[in-house]
């Protein structure tokens, strides 16, 4: 359902090669014979244990595990670099659908399982990797790259942006103004309790009509239902059965599921302090996600709920009666996007206004670089297509991967530096046209 629903860390880029400043320095390797390649079968489980060690984690895996996470894993898109027979650096890619605005989806690479061992940083490995990579996604036609980045500093040289933030809240319930004798939604659905069998039938359903309006959305596949729920285990990230609330309408339809566990507090006078955390909370409608938040709420024994990752404008604290019962634990980055294609790319989302806009994209690594004119009409649909014409603003690739999904400002990044505006009036322009009145979110770690 979120982020703590699936193996975090270890699907999650990792720390690598980073100097102080955030960059590789040019100097040669101190010693030569590292080879960087596509990881043969026979070597998996060593390359499991090479990402293990890349994120601090006992470096040993089970055959069972390893063969689990072998089946779901396209040894062409897995690569590792190897020094003496040994794996010490890591990097894989799969094939991801990208929700963008307006709710069409681009074919995007997404990166994971990035690491290099502490012996081995520092030495171009990833650049290496990375520049492997993106070439086989243009040659493959992905529009779009796609990462959770560990480490801030690391991933912008690559051309990536961050494009969807995470904000997570704590409640305290006994502050919220809810009425603790709440019996069921007001809009004459009804809530739940399912088990993880029961989810597994509903969630991937309910979950593609949701994907569709929630931009940043990611695509998600059979296994990542299948770890959610527990039918498939992983050794590093022991599972831990959640609690289960389907919303139904009035009608039967499932319009909601929210997933959560909670812990056993109590107090030296015997009163239950309990803290449930969300794990997941999806919802077709603004009722749905309401009843849901006030159900959770409502748990006897449960004075806080924490909220996993949400999008930074949430509904949520705002469904309180005490908003300010719910206090900001966690806000950060969370989605970063590299733009492959630009032409396909600024032609699969919508616009706010119409207008032109020309745009002189500047990509060190070659894909995207070039000037393009993209013009929207008054549907907010657009077309795109190279030109000569003079640029109202240039930019690198990262900074149109920040702006690609509606989540920052033109004007911020002028004033940053970030975006030079040639014609007056250019950046707020940009702004009117790819802002977006709900800010994008990634509902999960990959």
């Amino acid at each position: 359902m979120s982020p703590s629903s699936r193996p975090a860390p270890a699907d999650a880029p990792a720390p690598d090669e980073t100097t102080e400043h955030g960059r590789t320095p040019d100097a040669p390797a101190p010693h030569g014979g590292v080879e960087i390649r596509n990881v043969a079968d026979a070597e998996f489980t060593d390359w499991l244990k090479a990402v293990s060690t890349g994120f601090l984690r006992p470096p040993v895996t089970s055959e069972s595990d390893a063969a689990s996470r072998r089946a779901n894993s396209d040894l062409t898109r897995t690569q590792g670099a190897f020094d003496g027979g040994r794996c010490v650096a890591t990097f894989r890619s799969f094939a991801q659908e990208l929700t963008v605005v307006g709710g069409a989806v681009v074919p995007s690479t997404a990166v994971t399982n990035v690491t290099v061992s502490p012996t081995h940083r520092r030495r171009g490995l990833l650049t290496r990797m990375m520049a492997n990579e993106l070439a086989a996604a243009r040659e493959r036609g992905d529009v779009v790259a796609t990462l959770i980045a560990a480490e801030y500093p690391i991933y912008g040289r690559y051309g990536f942006g961050p494009a969807a933030g995470v904000t997570e809240w704590e409640i305290e319930v006994g502050r919220s103004g809810l009425d603790p004798r709440w019996s069921g939604p007001a809009d004459g659905g009804r809530i739940d309790l399912v088990d993880s069998a029961e989810a597994r039938k509903l969630g991937p359903e309910l979950f593609e009509r949701f994907r569709p309006r929630q931009p940043g959305a990611v695509s998600r596949d059979a296994r990542w239902w299948d770890l959610a729920t527990g039918l498939v285990r992983r050794d590093d990230h022991p599972f831990t059965e959640p609690f289960w609330a389907v919303h139904r309408s009035a009608s039967g339809e499932v319009r909601g599921l929210l997933a959560y566990h909670a812990d056993e507090t109590w107090s030296d006078a015997k009163q239950p302090l309990n803290t449930a955390t969300v794990r997941g909370l999806i919802a077709l409608t603004p009722a749905a996600e309401r009843a849901l938040w006030h159900f959770v709420c409502s748990v006897d024994w449960i004075t806080k709920v924490r909220t996993g990752a949400r999008p930074h404008d949430d509904l949520l604290p705002l469904l309180l009666p005490d908003p300010r019962a719910a206090r900001v634990v966690t806000q950060a980055d969370f989605l970063w996007v590299r733009v492959l294609d630009v032409v396909r790319g600024l032609e699969a989302r919508t616009y706010g206004a119409a207008g032109t806009l020309v745009l002189d994209v500047t990509d060190p690594a070659g894909p995207a670089s070039g000037r393009y004119r993209l013009t929207a009409d008054a549907t907010g649909r657009a077309r795109c297509a190279p030109t000569a014409d003079a640029p109202d603003i240039t930019l690198d690739v990262s900074e149109l991967g920040t702006l690609y999904l509606g989540d920052e400002s033109a004007v911020r990044l002028a004033s940053l530096s970030r975006l030079t505006e040639h014609t007056p009036g250019a950046a707020p322009h940009t702004d009117t046209l790819f802002r977006t009145s709900r800010r994008p979110w990634c509902p999960d770690v990959f």
